[in-house]
């Protein structure tokens, strides 16, 4: 029996080949969903879960062409063009949502929470689930961690403080698979100005190689144990 990593390594590196030629990427064969939840410090109190209205998959490096050619310009190594080619990533955004809540019948609205200044989120965790379009079973969580700890959410507000612009302010965890969009909005109180950071959009970052990265939990399994059902 061949190593089964292998013989996946093999048939995945035939089908990029298949879709480079019809000029696709393997993010379009397959259907995303995403949760995004908002961890309280507060165990007592329930996170707050949203799903994303509609996953938007975006391929962000998908120029083999002319990776191959700076290597033949000697541009770079031959090696680091592999390495290049090998991390394509796709964007998945999240623009608009809807709040889970089994007592409350939610609205899709556009992506806008309050982030700062508070003290009680603990952390933005993203669960992307997939499978295959023409596919009719369960969704199925990938498993890669996209996790956005409140606190480097925190270090990172001092910088958009001194930004000149109030919206399309952007900010990444240490591991560079989350982005939050934030808007700056100034609000006039009884006694002074207060500066607040709130979420207007999502984006996470997976390796395309990473795609078919699936684990046993679906997508209602997981639902349920975000509810704490």
């Amino acid at each position: 029996m061949g190593d089964p990593s292998l013989r996946k390594s093999s048939a995945l590196k035939r089908l990029r080949n298949q879709l480079k030629k019809k000029n696709e990427s393997l993010a379009d064969h397959f259907n995303f969903k995403m949760f995004v939840t908002f961890h309280f410090k507060e165990k007592k109190k329930n996170s707050a879960v949203f799903e994303v209205e509609e996953v938007l998959p975006v391929m962000t490096n998908n120029y083999e062409d002319c990776i191959k050619e700076g290597a033949k310009n000697e541009a770079y190594s031959e090696e680091s063009s592999k390495e290049l080619i090998d991390k394509d990533i796709v964007q998945f955004h999240g623009p608009r949502w809807q709040p889970l809540r089994r007592d409350l019948v939610g609205c899709t609205t556009d992506v806008d929470y309050f982030l700062w200044p508070r003290n009680d989120i603990e952390k933005i965790e993203c669960s992307l689930f997939s499978k295959w379009k023409e596919e009719s079973g369960p969704y199925r969580k990938i498993e890669t961690a996209f996790e956005f700890l409140h606190t480097d959410i925190e270090k990172q507000a001092v910088y958009l403080l001194t930004r000149k612009d109030e919206t399309g302010l952007i900010i990444s965890n240490p591991e560079q698979n989350v982005f939050l969009f934030i808007d700056r909005l100034n609000l006039q109180t009884r006694k002074n100005m207060v500066t607040i950071l709130k979420l207007a959009s999502i984006c996470i970052y997976l390796p395309q190689d990473q795609l078919m990265c699936w684990g046993t939990e679906t997508m209602d399994r997981t639902l349920d144990a975000l509810l704490g059902s």
